[in-house]
């Protein structure tokens, strides 16, 4: 009789399915999430991306200057289309030619540690009396001069899965682009560098 009830039991599959859904639905809904996340991500890039380089365009055109406020607001319209809660930041470095963009200013690196320490010499490129890791000047500079320009949204993710997690709810996305200005004047010399110490 015991048997018989047992094995009727071990036969009985009622009830299975919302075990099985019980077991697998967490593992599939964080799944789910991830791939939102995922796709807003790079959703919000593509926007991010085409916006800044519109405007990147714009900042190369002699009334560029003139028109920051106008061009950082149109790329931070764009992108709070996607998400409201994005913040932007910009920058903008302005270099002679491509060959120095993000190049630190040349150092008599005696130790050869990559920085410049008491007693080496460096070239001072930009004219700031300090040695500089990128010898960018801030701004749009001028006529045919190259400009990298920065654009650094944060924002919180879509579900706050990651706080659960353990890991950052904050993330962040930075594009850079580097165009040169248009010719619209002479280009500046390049400033003859004086050597000084650290």
């Amino acid at each position: 009789m015991l048997a018989r009830a047992l094995n009727r039991l071990r036969r009985d599959t009622r009830g299975s399915t919302i075990v099985e859904f019980a077991i697998i639905a967490p593992s599939f809904m964080i799944l789910l999430m991830g791939v939102f996340d995922l796709g807003q991500t790079v959703y919000l890039r593509a926007v991010m991306n085409g916006a800044m380089q519109e405007a990147a365009r714009d900042s190369t055109l002699e009334s560029g200057p003139t028109a920051e406020a106008t061009i950082d607001g149109m790329v931070e319209t764009r992108v709070q289309h996607v998400l409201r809660s994005a913040e932007l930041s910009f920058d903008r470095k302005s270099y002679y030619d491509f060959t120095d963009v993000e190049r630190p200013e040349a150092i008599n690196d005696a130790n050869a540690n990559g920085e410049c320490d008491a007693g080496e010499t460096f070239e001072d490129e930009n004219g700031n009396g300090i040695w500089d890791s990128d010898v960018g000047s801030a701004g749009f500079g001028g006529a045919r001069d190259i400009t990298m320009y920065t654009v650094t949204a944060t924002y919180d993710k879509l579900f706050p899965l990651y706080g659960l997690l353990g890991l950052p709810q904050e993330a962040s996305i930075e594009m850079s682009t580097v165009l040169k200005n248009q010719p619209y004047a002479q280009q500046n010399g390049k400033a003859v560098p004086e050597t000084k110490p650290c």
